[in-house]
């Protein structure tokens, strides 16, 4: 069975980032709407991967100074699986 999303830490050199990759990217703007309830989240952007073995997009989050990016991609990992059970059971 496919997980339903992947997400990662990343390093740039103005600030970290969480990009998470979905097995189905027909959901990207479903899984956006639903990440920007969250208010360590400075903004999100949908944007064009680059790289082997990717998916074709990814959803960028961009959190605001000072939040702990661990903590919060817990967070967020938490609520994603949360949100696909829901799914899954509707």
């Amino acid at each position: 069975m496919n997980v339903p999303f992947r997400s990662e830490i990343r390093n740039s050199p103005n600030q970290q980032t969480i990009k998470i990759f979905l097995g189905d990217e027909s959901l990207d703007e479903k899984i956006k709407r639903h990440l920007v309830r969250f208010n360590e989240i400075d903004f999100i952007e949908i944007r064009e991967t680059v790289g082997q073995n990717r998916a074709n997009e990814n959803i960028t989050v961009f959190l605001k100074e000072g939040v702990d990016i661990i903590k919060m991609k817990s967070i967020i990992d938490s609520s994603l699986w949360w949100y696909f059970e829901e799914d899954m059971v509707e």
